[in-house]
């Protein structure tokens, strides 16, 4: 016997491994590389799509937190991270080729694991499975899901540009992270003063944008999390300097003072020959994302190594769908994980995939599933994708608004960060502690 896993994403393979580790075959389909998606340019699983940066690291933080109730649950993804940390400040950014390259090795080489490269059409019903095709499901499968689960919702979802590290003109940038954080020259800091940045905008707002094909492109349901930057700059001249452009806890060694605005890079991969352009995912067409993006000053000879795309996300109405244990509410043996099911982000969606891996397990030995405990970051989640009277459901990341209110609430934020945190951990760790099956 076996438990099939539909699809070798990050909550897919989280959901292989677990189900792997605890000595149960695994069935795991991934369509690649017979077919891709738009978004994906590589034949291995795991594929980091849009940014390589998993959040912030700090457990006082929600997607920190998160983090470390996944490392407690013995992650196999936050391991294939920290093998390929790349410098970001207080964040975990990885090296997205060898982590997805960890990534694709770890499930190849697990025995209990056997890998199809099909493309699944309908949902199989021959053992317990766990869909994990994430936002870009496609169309066969996903008309198989609405099938089930009925009506889905599409957004969209953009990626951000990556420009080389010896095209950036240093002439006009400096090394720094904010208020001094990491080590100081995690990121490449792009400076523009009021009539830079005036200029920039200007042409930003009417610049021409990609076609979005098979889609209603005139009330495209725009995904907040990874909004364009040319939508949002729509919103008003000052947004971009309020967002990702906030020149906050930076000084331009130059002047010796803040700039008007700072267009922030990260390194892209360890050996820190590509950077990204935080927070700037667009659907503008390439020759506009050239001209325009070049006219920040540390960017005017900028060599694009991959320019950014926009591409189609799927999710299924979850609350009227799932149980908080991630399995259908009508068939029982059938389970979701990652982004499909409205949890957002990366490491979200990865420990989605843990609970609905444990919870299949469970259901193949015919226990009873967990649900986890909603002081903790997970199961705060869990209890969110699956509450019924959410009646507007849109996707959700790691954040304190999620978890119950604390009894005592400091006033201080640092301080309501920890105290979130510190009540989260002693959770999970009763909760691994009486559940010998996690």
């Amino acid at each position: 016997m076996y438990i099939n896993v539909i699809g070798a994403g990050l909550a897919g393979c989280e959901a292989a491994m677990k189900i792997a580790s605890k000595g149960i075959k695994v069935h795991l389909y991934e369509m690649k590389p017979r077919k891709k998606t738009p978004a994906h340019h590589t034949d291995m699983f795991g594929e980091l799509v849009c940014s390589n940066s998993l959040k912030a690291l700090r457990k006082e933080s929600a997607a920190g937190l998160l983090k470390e109730e996944m490392r407690r649950l013995d992650s196999f993804l936050m391991k294939c991270a920290d093998k390929c940390r790349v410098p970001a400040g207080g964040a975990l950014a990885v090296d997205r080729s060898i982590f997805a390259q960890l990534v694709t090795e770890g499930i190849k080489n697990n025995p209990n694991i056997e890998v199809f490269s099909e493309e699944v059409t309908q949902i199989p019903y021959d053992a317990i499975t766990v869909i994990a095709t994430g936002p870009l499901t496609s169309e066969p499968l996903a008309e198989s899901i609405r099938e089930i689960c009925g009506d889905s919702l599409s957004f969209f979802d953009a990626a951000a540009p990556i420009v080389s590290a010896e095209s950036v003109d240093m002439n006009y940038a400096f090394f720094a992270s904010r208020y001094g954080k990491g080590d100081g020259d995690d990121y490449i800091n792009c400076p523009m003063n009021k009539d830079e940045y005036e200029q920039f905008y200007n042409e930003l707002v009417k610049a021409q944008r990609a076609p979005l094909h098979d889609f209603d492109v005139n009330n495209p349901k725009v995904y907040e999390g990874c909004m364009p930057v040319e939508v949002m700059a729509q919103r008003g001249e000052g947004t971009l300097r309020f967002g990702p452009m906030k020149p906050v806890g930076l000084t331009d060694p130059k002047t010796g003072h803040r700039p008007w605005a700072v267009l922030q890079l990260r390194k892209e991969n360890s050996a820190g020959t590509m950077y990204n352009l935080v927070g700037f995912q667009t659907n503008l067409k390439f020759p506009e994302q050239k001209r325009v993006f070049s006219l920040i000053p540390a960017l005017h000879n900028a060599d694009f190594i991959r320019y950014g795309v926009m591409h189609r996300n799927t999710f299924i109405c979850s609350p009227k769908v799932l149980n908080a244990d991630f399995s259908v509410k009508e068939n029982k043996n059938l389970f979701f994980a990652g982004q499909l099911t409205g949890v957002e982000g990366y490491m979200e969606s990865a420990a989605s995939g843990i609970v609905a891996g444990i919870n299949a397990v469970r259901r193949y030995k015919n226990i009873d599933t967990l649900v986890f405990p909603e002081k903790t970051m997970i199961g705060a989640l869990s209890a969110y994708i699956s509450d019924s009277t959410v009646s507007n459901f849109q996707p959700m990341g790691a954040n304190f608004g999620v978890l119950p209110e604390l009894e005592d609430r400091p006033r201080d934020k640092k301080l309501r960060g920890a105290a979130y945190s510190s009540r989260a951990i002693s959770e999970i760790e009763k909760f691994i502690s009486e559940n010998s099956e996690v």
